[in-house]
Parts: C-alpha cells; structure tokens; sequence
C-alpha cells in the first residue's frame, strides 16, 4: 500500500502556497482604503491587528470547522462543532496578545432543519462560554444547489470571525526571541479541526470503518474520538499574559508544527521533550502508513498550543497554566536564530517551509 498523505486524500498542499500569494498580492494594497486607524499586522499571521488608538488595537481573525462537519453528519451529533468554530478562532486571535471579545458565525445549509440548528447554536454557545465572548449576530444562509453532505439534506458548511482588543504596544509575534528560550506546549483534546480530510480518508475509505465503530484503545467510537470538540486556550494564556513576558504564541492547526515558524524572529525550534501522541495519531499512522514528517505536518501530535518565553519565567508559565487546568509541559527550547526550521529530534525529523 501506497503511503497515504494530505496530497493524496485530496487537499492540494502543494497548490496552496501560490494560492494564497495570488490572493494575498491583490487583497494587501486594500489597506489603503482603511479609513479609521491602522494596519499594524496584516495578511499572512494567525490574526491581524488595527490600531484604533493610542491605546487601543483590534485583532480579527476567521476560520470555519472544516470537513470535521461531516463526522457529525455521519453520527446525527451537531451540539459540538460550534465549539470547533469558536476555538478555531478565539485561538488564533490570542496568538498576537489580544483577549478574544466579540464573535460572529455563517452557518450555511443544505437543507433548514431547526432541530440541527440549534444543536449547532448550543455548541456557539459552549463555545462562547469558554472563550469569554459574546456572540453578537452572524448569517443563516439556505443554499441547496451548492452544498452537499454524507446524506441528501444534510450537507451544511459553519465558520466564525472573532475580534479581540489589546493594546497596541502590547502586540506579540515572536519578535524578541532569543536562543535558549523555552516552549511550552498545552495539550491537545485529539485531533481538533485540522487533518481531518486524511483521517475520515483512512478510518472510511481505507479501512472500511463505520464511524460508529467501538475502538479499544480511544475507549470509544472512532465518529466520537474524531468529534471530541477543538480546546479553547483563551483564559489560561491570557492568566499568563496578565502575570509573564510571553515572546511567542502558536495555534498548532493545519500544517501542524510548521505553525511555530510564522513567528516575527527566524528561529529553531528544537522539540526534544514533546508528549506520546494521544492514541488516534498511532492508528492514523499504522493504518495509512502515514510518514513521520506528514505526521508533524498535518496534525497537532497531541500538542494544540504553545507558548515561548524566557528561561527564566518557564516554571513560573507552566505552574500559572496547570492552576489554569491546563495540561502543561516544557517540551523544547529555541535553537540557532536565523533559520526557520522545527528539529524534532525524537524522530529525526527536520522540518521547514519548504519540507525540507
């Protein structure tokens, strides 16, 4: 059997990056018709930032949940994907400092059903909880010809904008890393909402499983191990924040460990303490024969977050996350300045943008 890799299973990898420089070359000189302050981060980081005033930025970023949606098609469960939407982006917005506030979401359907609608509303609304945010509007649009799910009817596509407020000297992008920093990482809930285009690829295409399939070890189904809602990491970080210098901090969503090196400093992140993988990533690598670099690439290997910060704040991170409930651990240090590498060595692994 061939290797099975996110190319195979149909997501254009390889296409992606000329993609988005097309759209991002056209869409940045927009800039210029901002009419009320401005734009201090823009295209190509987990969330932009406008400043407003001298005291005052926003941060904005929007996501949608993926093809995640689809396991919940398959199991008649829609009360959880919400959360997936909030986290999605309430995560992504804490990466640049800023406290998520405000949300809104697009829900688009196949077919209105208002019992599964407001499933889906109890899990914005979960998700909203944890997050801290108000969910102040959004769009039910009914579009029959353009979308299809597992079943006819059932098809439906969900995606979120959040907006966070921070103060705009108080912007962080990595931008005073150094060597000998330390990175911690949160760990994950399984495999959140990116990746799941290879894992739906092998557990039912390629080994035949139903997804109401009893599995050992996840101690339950593989529908609801793939379902188990995306963590939201806003309120311990933000427990950090308020007490620490944090240097860095990374949503690991699609592209996996590569998400560390879009931070402001070139860098090495050496990852030589990071956790056993929770159980789905060992069977989506043994039954789709999955490489260890696609691995790292594609999904979050039981690490959902990290933060970097000084040598000496390290302890003091990890002592305010695990009060914070949060499973913590110090799981790398930043290497060599001036490459933009993940060094993995447990696997031997060397990771870059280019997959080198």
């Amino acid at each position: 059997m061939e290797p099975m890799t996110y190319q195979a299973a149909g997501v254009d990898v390889r296409g992606e990056p000329e993609a988005l420089r097309r759209l991002a070359a056209i869409l940045r000189p927009t800039a210029d018709f901002l009419s009320v302050g401005k734009l201090t981060l823009g295209i190509g980081y987990f969330a932009a930032v406008v400043q407003l005033t001298e005291e005052i930025a926003i941060a904005i970023s929007t996501d949608g949940v993926g093809t995640k949606l689809l396991v919940a098609e398959m199991l008649d469960k829609y009360d959880t994907v919400g959360i997936d939407c909030v986290a999605m982006n309430a995560n992504d917005v804490l990466c640049v400092g800023a406290t998520p506030t405000i949300f809104v979401d697009y829900l688009a359907v196949e077919r209105l059903n208002p019992e599964t609608i407001e499933q889906i509303a109890k899990g914005l609304a979960e998700g909203a909880r944890q997050a801290g945010v108000a969910i102040v509007g959004g769009e039910l649009a009914q579009i029959r010809e353009m979308l299809r799910g597992v079943e006819e009817g059932k098809g439906f596509d969900l995606v979120g904008t959040c907006v966070g407020v921070l103060h705009p000297q108080r912007i962080v992008v990595g931008q005073n890393i150094q060597r000998g920093d330390v990175i911690i990482g949160l760990a994950s809930s399984g495999i959140h909402s990116n990746g799941l285009t290879l894992a739906r690829r092998i557990f039912f295409d390629l080994a035949k499983w139903s997804p109401t399939k009893f599995v050992p070890e996840l101690n339950c189904s593989i529908g609801e191990e793939l379902l188990k809602p995306t963590r939201i990491y806003v309120k311990p970080v933000l427990a950090v924040l308020e007490r620490i210098p944090v240097k860095a901090l990374v949503h690991i969503t699609g592209g996996g460990f590569l998400n560390l090196l879009r931070v402001q400093t070139p860098c090495q992140f050496v990852l030589d303490n990071l956790p056993e993988p929770p159980p789905i990533f060992s069977l989506i690598q043994r039954l789709g024969q999955v490489p260890d670099a696609e691995m790292f690439t594609t999904f979050n290997m039981g690490v959902g977050f990290c933060l970097v910060v000084s040598l000496e704040d390290a302890d003091r991170a990890v002592e305010i996350l695990r009060a914070n409930g949060e499973r913590a651990q110090v799981i790398g240090t930043i290497g060599e300045l001036g490459r933009r590498e993940v060094l993995i060595p447990q696997r031997g692994l060397t990771l870059s943008p280019s997959g080198a």
